[in-house]
């Protein structure tokens, strides 16, 4: 693996400012920065937002040269039991911060992942060890954080970054990897990332090495995702009564193409916001779009499936006025 493949480490901002999209978080940390004290943190939000990232670089900033010795990062899907916060958590926890400061800090991404028993013993460490550590539990369910954790830290809730923000970025990257990025290329990288960074740089990078330039054909056959006007015309076509011309499309995007089903379905669940009908068809649609989906990740035929949902939508469009 080259030293440039992740490109997602190589771009990862260093200091809070320069953090984009979360901007009023950024500035609630940099107060803490200036005082050099801090709270227990939890950090939620989906992925790809800037959560791992921004205590990283609040760290940087904060310890300096001894940053290696004053911060440990773990991921609490892979290490999810009680012992690994009674062993490595407590004796990282229990020893005196380096150099000058005020304490040390810890980070458990994916801490949603915690098993409860583990999640007990880690509020235990939080308590008996606040003097000399400090905690940041980084998850994208805060519900699964039990409460009593949860009432001991300070909440900052990440929401997704805007287009313009992921614009703004991708064009950076791609300027300084020398790629040619088309407009229709960051519409599509837009629309397959939904506000996810990481993912936005990733796509940007697979779809880079497959093609010389990085356009709208080249994004959704590198992630396996169909175009968004596939997905209306097939819908469109359902709604017109054309239900053989639907499932002909469908084949297509299926057999031909080779998209996954859930895939499928989770693209027409947001092209079905889009379709000129009104309100209550648009629920009926989402609710009968819901039901597939439950019944494809229960092990339903992906085929059979999205042809129901297609046959569903026909009949509804000549039953009642959409």
């Amino acid at each position: 693996m080259s030293e440039h493949w992740m490109w997602t480490e190589k771009y990862r901002p260093k200091k809070l400012k320069e953090i984009i999209g979360q901007k009023p978080i950024t500035d609630r940390l940099q107060k803490f920065l200036v005082e050099r004290d801090l709270p227990h943190l939890l950090f939620a939000g989906p992925a790809g937002t800037g959560k791992t990232t921004a205590i990283i670089a609040f760290a940087n900033e904060l310890f300096g040269d001894n940053f290696q010795g004053n911060f440990l990062e773990l991921n609490a899907s892979d290490e999810r039991g009680i012992d690994v916060i009674r062993n490595r958590v407590k004796s990282f926890a229990r020893t005196r911060p380096l150099g000058d400061a005020p304490f040390k800090i810890i980070s458990l991404d994916e801490a949603d992942s915690l098993t409860r028993d583990a999640q007990h013993a880690l509020r235990r460490t939080m308590e008996r060890y606040v003097s000399s550590c400090r905690f940041c539990l980084i998850c994208n369910y805060s519900s699964r954080i039990i409460d009593p954790i949860q009432s001991r830290c300070a909440t900052f809730r990440f929401p997704r970054l805007d287009e313009k923000e992921l614009t703004k970025r991708i064009n950076h990257i791609a300027k300084k990897e020398q790629v040619q990025l088309t407009d229709e290329g960051i519409q599509a990288i837009l629309y397959v990332s939904g506000g996810d960074m990481r993912r936005a740089i990733n796509i940007l990078q697979a779809s880079s090495v497959t093609q010389t330039q990085v356009d709208a054909d080249s994004v959704f056959s590198t992630t396996g995702k169909a175009r968004p006007e596939d997905i209306h015309q097939m819908l469109q076509l359902a709604l017109n009564g054309k239900f053989l011309d639907a499932q002909e499309k469908l084949q297509n995007l299926l057999v031909w193409q080779g998209l996954a089903g859930t895939d499928i379905v989770r693209q027409i669940h947001r092209e079905v916001m889009k379709l000129g009908i009104n309100e209550i068809s648009k629920v009926q649609l989402v609710d009968l779009v819901g039901e597939a989906e439950f019944r494809l990740t229960e092990g339903a035929d992906p085929e059979i499936q999205l042809s129901h949902v297609l046959a569903r939508v026909a009949l509804l469009a000549q039953s009642s006025d959409i």
